[in-house]
Parts: C-alpha cells; sequence; structure tokens
C-alpha cells in the first residue's frame, strides 16, 4: 500500500503543480486551476494512507519517489529525456527515502 500511496501522490503532486504552471508559464485557461487544486488535495490524501506514525518521516521518504516521478514526467509529459546525472541523483534519492521507510526503529 505504501508504494501506491507513493508513486500516486506523486503523480498527482507533480499533475496538480504542472496546471499552475501551464496557466502562469504556457499561457493555458485559468480552468486548468480547478483540476489542478484537485490533483493538489488528492496528493495530501494519499500521504495519509502511508503506514507510519510521523508525518514528518512519510514525507522524507516521499521526497525521494517524487524526485523520481518527476524526471519521469520530465521524459513522459515534457518531451526531455533526464541524462546520467538526473538519473543517479534519483537512485541515490530512492535509496535514501529506503532507508528513511525501512530502517529499524527502536520502540
Amino acid at each position: 500500500m505504501t508504494a501506491f500511496a507513493y508513486i500516486a501522490a506523486a503523480i498527482a503532486e507533480i499533475a496538480g503543480c504542472f496546471a499552475f504552471w501551464a496557466w502562469l508559464k504556457l499561457g493555458k485557461s485559468v480552468w486548468w486551476l480547478l483540476p489542478g487544486m484537485v490533483s493538489l488535495a488528492l496528493f495530501a490524501w494519499l500521504l495519509t494512507l502511508v503506514d507510519t506514525d510521523n508525518a514528518g518521516r512519510a514525507y522524507a521518504a516521499y521526497g525521494g519517489v517524487y524526485i523520481a516521478s518527476a524526471l519521469l514526467w520530465l521524459w513522459a509529459v515534457e518531451g526531455a529525456r533526464p541524462d546520467r546525472w538526473d538519473l543517479i541523483g534519483a537512485g541515490v534519492c530512492l535509496a535514501g527515502a529506503a532507508i528513511i521507510l525501512f530502517g529499524p526503529r527502536t520502540a
């Protein structure tokens, strides 16, 4: 469930932010903001599905997933292929997210 929540949250956040980008930077209609705001609300709700007692830990681990997802968005939606430094950086971030999420905790 955690992987689903993080991936879905990343898509919702990026799509919501892109709606604002499209309105302000690409000259799209102000109506782009409506689905953008719904998408951002969905993003926030999806993060509550992560199985952890600490919101900060859920957000920190999500950061790595967000970075990797943003690079996929860059490639799939914007047509700009990530370079090796993007991929190395995303790998480091995902490793950090895994350590935060799955590291042993003391009670």
